[in-house]
């Protein structure tokens, strides 16, 4: 009776709404049943594989595009794609290998260089170079059609550049002239999370967890904020050498917790809010990386984890904008892995937002800016390669009148060859073969 009673106000507080306050709860009620489409278009590339691994507020699309053998770092800018070249010949490597952000016209990453590696190190680029080393690799600032290697610390061969800002703030990880115990041969030397900039040759250490002694900054924003790993030298690639994922704040460093490991715990990126994701182990035996969950941290909630998507087993948030929405990818134990797109609480397979016209797989949502336009890397059946994209939010009037539904794209299985590749690049290496 009570109930009855309470339904009974609520319909007349409805029927004395005004039409104004019923115009926008009918709008809001049909918005909310909607869910937000996107047009994907596949990026041209330089001849093989490619993969978007940035995007800006500008529409900057930064990633690596394959030539025969190698992989170049490049640059989308309209229908445009630029080679941005190495800091060594032709034929060595570059990529930009983490989310950049800055809108000022800066895009950090790594390269080999023509100088031999003297201790025959891996270090931290080979992973990002399809295993291919034997020279020292730099991080590097490319801005108006130049590029600029960023040296390591002293006595160091090797430096590795993620994020900047729009300061002209750089951030990475610098060997120095230390041979840790903690390395794991071939590695030798340890390494630091560092700043560089916003003056050239301006280098600044971020402190470590005590106890650590190896480190990587992987993100920043534009207060300033800086995220990373600390731990041990280990292989100079994620595992112990991301035993603690931190924020490095005013000042003061911030342990964020993990998700059940001290394993893997890597921070992605960071919003101007100081919200963090990322991925990391959930059990202390997952060396190899293979059953990865996503994270979020917050302030004020701490650090949660998110899962994959039902019936996978692994997942890993690479980019959030300022609307807290986070993009990643989620694979299966056989390797099919998709772009997924989370938002207040609810994951969603990137493929099912995808307006009908697009014909490929979604396999990994790299990076979202502030517009909600998405990068990553996709299969195009037609070609046969994994290609990089773009996909762009479908405004109101748009998604009204394209009614039908997304997930009525016709399917496409990933070919056995491409869930095979997918299967042994994920980890940390999934961030970028």
């Amino acid at each position: 009776m009570r109930r009855l009673r309470s339904i009974k106000r609520n319909r007349n507080m409805i029927t004395k709404a005004s039409p104004l306050f019923l115009a926008f709860a009918i709008a809001a009620a049909t918005q909310t049943a909607k869910a937000q489409q996107y047009q994907a278009t596949f990026l041209d590339d330089l001849g093989g594989n490619s993969r978007g691994n940035s995007i800006n507020d500008r529409s900057w699309i930064a990633g690596f595009s394959l030539l025969p053998g190698k992989r170049h770092a490049v640059l989308w800018r309209g229908s445009s794609i630029l080679d941005l070249g190495t800091l060594g010949g032709r034929d060595r490597n570059s990529n930009v290998a983490w989310p950049v952000k800055n809108n000022i016209g800066i895009i950090s990453g790594i390269s080999q260089t023509n100088t031999p590696e003297p201790n025959g190190e891996r270090w931290s680029c080979s992973a990002f170079f399809g295993g291919q080393f034997g020279y020292t690799c730099l991080g590097f600032v490319w801005q108006n059609n130049a590029m600029r290697a960023l040296a390591p610390l002293p006595g160091g061969n090797n430096s590795f550049a993620t994020g900047s800002n729009n300061t002209g703030r750089v951030v990475g990880w610098a060997e120095n002239g230390v041979h840790d115990p903690t390395c794991v041969a071939p590695q030798v030397l340890q390494f630091r999370p560092v700043v560089w900039g916003p003056a050239i040759n301006q280098v600044e250490q971020l402190p470590l967890i005590a106890g650590d002694t190896s480190g990587a900054a992987t993100a920043i924003n534009n207060r300033g904020q800086i995220v990373g790993i600390s731990g041990i030298c280990d292989q100079a690639v994620g595992r112990y050498t991301a035993k603690h994922a931190v924020l490095w704040d005013d000042g003061k460093i911030i342990d964020l917790g993990n998700i059940g490991a001290e394993l893997w715990i890597t921070p992605m990126a960071i919003n101007q809010q100081g919200v963090v994701v990322g991925f990391g182990a959930i059990q202390l035996n997952d060396l190899d990386g293979d059953f990865l969950h996503a994270f979020i941290w917050t302030r004020e909630g701490g650090i949660k984890r998110i899962d994959p998507l039902p019936g996978h087993v692994f997942s890993q948030a690479n980019g959030i904008n300022e609307r807290g929405q986070v993009v990643g990818s989620s694979c299966d134990i056989s390797g099919a892995c998709q772009g997924f797109l989370w938002q207040n609480n609810v994951m969603k397979n990137l493929n099912d937002l995808i307006a009908p016209g697009f014909n490929g797989v979604i396999i990994n949502a790299q990076d979202i800016n502030d517009r909600g336009q998405i990068t990553g890397r996709a299969f195009n059946p037609a070609t046969g390669k994994i290609t990089a994209f773009v996909a762009v939010p479908i405004d109101d009037d748009d998604n009204a009148r394209n009614s039908t539904s997304a997930t009525e794209r016709a399917a496409i299985a990933l070919p056995l060859h491409v869930k095979q590749a997918l299967r042994q690049q994920r980890g940390i290496a999934s961030l970028l073969r």
